[in-house]
């Protein structure tokens, strides 16, 4: 019988059977990895993903993992690599609660441990669900962003319970792998505070490479600090205050939290998704930008706090900084009509037209829109033009928001857009068909050596 947490998290991983997933569960499973694949593809000639692949090629193992971009590496170093594609380009799916989170980064923790013990398609699904239920269910519980902590923080939780099951521990190494895990998780909310290194895009890679790293050090006998959370200087006292989790999964659908995520449309901080969907809207009616008196964004307290405040967002100098800034990402998409890699170059950044239009840009919080969130992320675009008329559009529910999910034709296209220049048709059109049976699929890993640049890119 489980009397903590720690044992009930543990007891839920453990338990957790592919047949009792519900259909529409690991449909959206598959949705999410093929979405997180296609983020990969689009990053592998980024400097941090090219960097990270670089140190990670040096580490060697008896029991490897294939690293997206060429090569392999230990188990817990491709975790890490591979999480820092997925995650770079700030295109993976997101969940919002008392705590945000982008849960496809679980999948580069699943892949490289499922990997190294030759797990099938349906471990894979059956780990990435797990992981997604536990770091959702935590994102409910508690906020630490509050506490000065990241919320990469649990994610060292879910990946340490997933890399467990998929290792088949024992309910007791599995608990100390929590154990370890969990006690040396908490991250520092620095990391997304003014300017923005490389290191946003790595973080939850760590995680996940320490949730990796926990399961292999329980699974040979180190044992870990106990009970996790309730026990003294542990996670309650020491990073979230008290909570509860009252459910993990269940029967129907609605019952897990993974078909609860939503998937971006564009590469960019997720509070902004719905200004840069009004953006796209106005944009016809605004025609020549010079026509532009101002702008008023009116958003909600979390977007102001995570993407609005800081005198940095208001003139980013890097990539991490510009997907990160509300203004800078809506004026962009208002002026150019897309948001993608080009949006994000030194020379667009510094462009003098694009920063006086910031200069003439405000943000506002309306309270009526912070009540709202986080059901939907409120943005209202007002935009005055020269000759005194105004333009407003507003936006709940972006393409991609669980209330307004992507197509599989819209998931396809966006796919395709980040892939297929960097791995070729070819390769793009074999990914989606190994994923789209990825239940039948014996040895599913065999796919990541399709993420690999074209000869002509290499």
């Amino acid at each position: 019988m489980a009397s903590t947490l720690a044992e009930r998290l543990t007891d839920f991983a453990l338990g957790t059977r592919f047949d009792a997933l519900p259909t529409r569960v690991v449909d959206e499973a598959k949705r999410r990895l093929i979405d997180a694949l296609g983020c990969a593809a689009g990053a592998l000639g980024e400097p941090a993903p090219r960097l990270a692949r670089e140190v990670a090629g040096e580490i060697g193992s008896t029991h490897p993992a294939t690293l997206i971009g060429g090569g392999e590496s230990a188990p817990d170093w491709a975790a890490f690599s591979n999480g820092v594609h997925i995650r770079y380009l700030d295109c993976n799916d997101t969940y919002l609660s008392l705590e945000p989170a982008h849960p496809s980064d679980n999948w580069a923790a699943v892949m490289a441990a499922g990997e190294s013990v030759a797990a099938t398609g349906r471990d894979w699904i059956t780990a990435a669900v797990v992981a997604y239920e536990v770091q959702c269910r935590l994102c409910d519980a508690a906020s630490i962003r509050a506490r000065g902590w990241d919320h990469t923080t649990y994610g060292a939780i879910s990946t340490a319970l997933a890399a467990s099951r998929l290792f088949k521990l024992s309910r007791e190494q599995t608990l100390n792998a929590l154990g370890i895990a969990g006690t040396t998780a908490a991250a520092l909310r620095l990391t997304r505070a003014g300017e923005l290194s490389m290191w946003k895009g790595c973080a939850f890679a760590f995680a996940a490479r320490n949730g990796v790293f926990a399961a292999q050090l329980a699974r040979v006998g180190i044992t870990g600090p106990a009970p996790l959370f309730e026990g003294e200087m542990g996670f309650f006292e020491q990073v979230s205050g008290p909570f509860e989790i009252a459910h993990l999964g269940g029967k129907r659908d609605d019952d897990w939290m993974l078909p609860k995520t939503s998937i971006k449309f564009v590469p960019a901080e997720y509070h902004s998704q719905s200004a840069i969907d009004a953006a796209f809207t106005l944009r016809p009616r605004v025609g020549d930008p010079s026509r532009i008196a101002s702008i008023e964004i009116a958003t909600f307290r979390t977007a102001v706090e995570i993407i609005g405040k800081d005198p940095e967002k208001w003139r980013p100098k890097t990539r991490e900084t510009a997907d990160h800034s509300l203004p800078y990402c809506t004026v962009a998409a208002l002026v150019d009509g897309e948001i993608t890699a080009r949006q994000f170059t030194p020379e667009r950044l510094s462009d003098p037209a694009l920063l006086d239009l910031m200069s003439r840009t405000k943000l506002v919080e309306d309270q009526a829109l912070t009540a709202r969130y986080p059901k939907g992320i409120p943005n209202r675009l007002t935009i005055t033009l020269n000759d005194g008329s105004v333009l407003t559009h507003e936006v709940e529910f972006p393409p991609g928001h669980d209330r307004n999910p992507l197509t599989d034709a819209q998931l396809s296209a966006k796919f395709e857009g980040l892939a297929e220049p960097v791995i070729g048709r070819d390769h793009v059109e074999r990914l989606w068909e190994r994923v789209a049976r990825l239940e039948e699929d014996s040895a599913p890993h065999g796919m990541l050596v399709l993420l690999a640049p074209r000869h002509d890119e290499a």
